[in-house]
């Protein structure tokens, strides 16, 4: 995103004016934001793998093992067993979780702070319509509304769509009828695998897709074109599968204790495998390898186990449906071997992510609502292990961790390792072929709230009385202010930063810096983008300055031109030290006049 020299300056100039405000020494004149909300209330610390939780499922013939004593589990790193410093036994609570309480904002007045259990396990169910054919989605969809009907109660779950982006239906809850709505609402759709097309369902379908493209052609263009397409379409779905789990990863990071991820897909196009030879397991695209470790540390770091959940069921011979496309040749023979060596390749990529996140796979099975049933019980029932990584060189690298137990006869399901990353610093360096990088996703219409920088945001017209402080700048508010149909409507977003999410760099002189970015993005009911505004700038705080900062945030004021009409303003801050993202959305009613 591009920024404007001018409007960055306003924006320092306007930091540095409620930073003053916060110490209580700003003028008269140019006072803080009237009405500005405190900072939120819960703090999120950032530390490097001083102390590693392992959470251990314990399986008998399918079912759940309580009760195990401490001295019965033995955990290793790297081939070196550790000893246990902490231990903790859960299991599925007998009555609905109680919420941690919100403070009530003021009116006008968002935030992006998570409502959790205090205790308990929570469940996101995912349904992902880019990888499953629309049949596969229906039926799995009716299964969910059964399982509705006999949900346990107190299981607090979330459900979350993946078409051509990430979206959440409803967030987390103990509401059973709010969950079946959300699964009732949701309708079939065609998987979109490239830019503007859609996927065809059969191989006449294909024929037909290859004939109008290319029309009477020799079989070894035909073939070559079908191969191509082929390629596209699956690093096509590899990059929006991949955005959209580092969304989730974004949003599940703040949120306290284990995550159980049931993903229904027809078909998984990447497998994760931090140590094992990555190119053979993202057919012939190793250039994916990089965001691959990127998300699979993103949900180890925040303890989400993935259970996928095949939704195609059992699986007979047929090859040609939307989610498993390969080249199609004349020979019926070799298509189905194809289609055997693909469908091969989807469950070992699903056993694959189970296995190093600590969930389980369910496959070839057409009971999909007990298989989501075995899930949030098994993956409510877990015990937890502590312990410190022993003394070495924070070098990135991966390691491993293997945990073994006296009872003869249980299955472990646990993460099988962390990377050893610097505090403070990202997981990995962006790779050339990066995708959706978290903080671009965050800005996306529709996204989950990213809730790695909390804050809270007030957001009113320009000319609301109730604004005092900073003048927002007469020239356009936004890079897309000229193409804005009809008269734009100025909104301005005052922000409290929560500067306890947020990474300092200690300074020579005993000051502390930050590097912030901060984006507001307006979108139509459709999710086009309409206009957006973005800044990047340096805080620096001197000792007084930083240790009020820490208790009563950072304000920050932007402002958009916006169109009259419904409008979907999202708001984003980046943390640019350390990566780290925290974004909301909320919905406007632009007046004409």
């Amino acid at each position: 995103m591009r920024t404007r020299s001018s409007w960055t300056l306003l924006l320092v100039a306007a930091v540095a004016i409620s930073t003053s405000a916060v110490l209580g020494q700003a003028p008269a004149t140019q006072q803080a934001p009237a009405g500005s909300a405190a900072a939120p209330p819960t703090a999120v610390f950032h530390v490097g793998a001083n102390l590693v939780l392992v959470d251990v499922v314990v399986t008998d013939k399918g079912k759940a093992v309580h009760g195990l004593d401490r001295n019965k589990f033995h955990l290793f790193e790297d081939g070196r067993e550790q000893p246990i410093a902490g231990f903790d036994e859960h299991q599925p609570a007998a009555a609905p979780p109680v919420l941690a309480p919100r403070s009530a904002l003021p009116p006008h007045t968002y935030g992006n702070a998570p409502a959790y259990p205090e205790t308990g396990v929570l469940n996101v169910l995912l349904l992902d319509g880019l990888n499953t054919p629309a049949t596969d989605q229906m039926r799995a969809r009716q299964q969910m509304i059964e399982y509705m009907g006999k949900i346990q109660p107190g299981t607090m779950m979330a459900v979350f769509t993946l078409s051509s982006r990430l979206q959440m239906v409803t967030g987390f809850t103990t509401d059973v009828a709010q969950l079946t709505r959300a699964v009732k609402g949701q309708k079939a759709e065609t998987p979109t695998l490239l830019a503007g097309e859609t996927a065809p369902d059969s191989l006449d379908s294909v024929q037909g897709y290859i004939d109008d493209m290319l029309g009477s052609t020799s079989p070894l263009l035909m073939r070559q074109f079908q191969a191509d397409i082929a390629s596209q379409m699956l690093e096509q779905r590899v990059r929006m599968t991949l955005a959209a789990l580092k969304e989730l990863g974004l949003y599940l990071s703040a949120i306290p204790g284990r995550k159980n991820l049931i993903w229904f897909s027809g078909s998984f196009p990447a497998a994760f495998d931090p140590v094992g030879s990555q190119a053979g397991n993202f057919r012939d695209m190793p250039a994916f390898s990089e965001d691959v470790r990127k998300t699979d540390d993103l949900l180890m770091a925040a303890r989400v186990a993935v259970y996928p959940v095949d939704a195609r069921g059992l699986m007979t011979d047929l090859p040609y449906d939307s989610s498993n496309r390969g080249p199609i040749s004349g020979n019926i023979s070799g298509s189905l071997a194809s289609f055997h060596t693909q469908l091969e390749a989807d469950k070992t990529a699903m056993r694959q992510i189970a296995y190093q996140t600590g969930g389980q796979a369910y496959l070839d099975t057409n009971g999909l609502k007990e298989a989501v049933a075995s899930a949030v019980e098994n993956g409510g029932s877990y015990y937890t292990l502590a312990y410190t990584p022993p003394a070495k060189k924070l070098d990135g690298q991966f390691h491993k961790i293997e945990v073994r137990l006296d009872e003869a006869g249980g299955q472990l399901s646990y993460r099988r390792g962390y990377y050893a990353d610097a505090p403070g610093k990202s997981a990995a360096k962006p790779a050339k072929t990066q995708t959706l990088s978290p903080f671009l996703a965050a800005s996306m219409h529709g996204a989950p709230p990213a809730t790695q920088v909390l804050f809270v945001s007030r957001v009113l017209p320009a000319g609301d009385p109730q604004l005092t402080g900073p003048k927002v700048p007469d020239s356009e508010a936004g890079e897309m202010t000229a193409s804005l149909k009809g008269a734009a409507h100025r909104y301005v977003a005052d922000l409290k930063i929560d500067a306890r999410t947020l990474d300092f760099e200690p300074m020579p002189n005993g000051a502390h810096q930050a590097q912030i970015e901060c984006v507001l993005v307006g979108y139509d009911a459709d999710g086009k983008r309409l206009n957006w505004a973005d800044a990047t700038f340096t805080v620096p705080l001197d000792a007084s300055q930083y240790a009020a900062v820490l208790a009563g945030g950072l304000p920050v004021r932007m402002a958009l031109d916006l169109p009259a009409g419904r409008v979907y303003l999202r708001i984003a801050v980046h943390d640019g030290i350390v990566d780290h993202s925290g974004a909301l959305e909320v919905p406007l009613a632009v007046a004409a006049n």
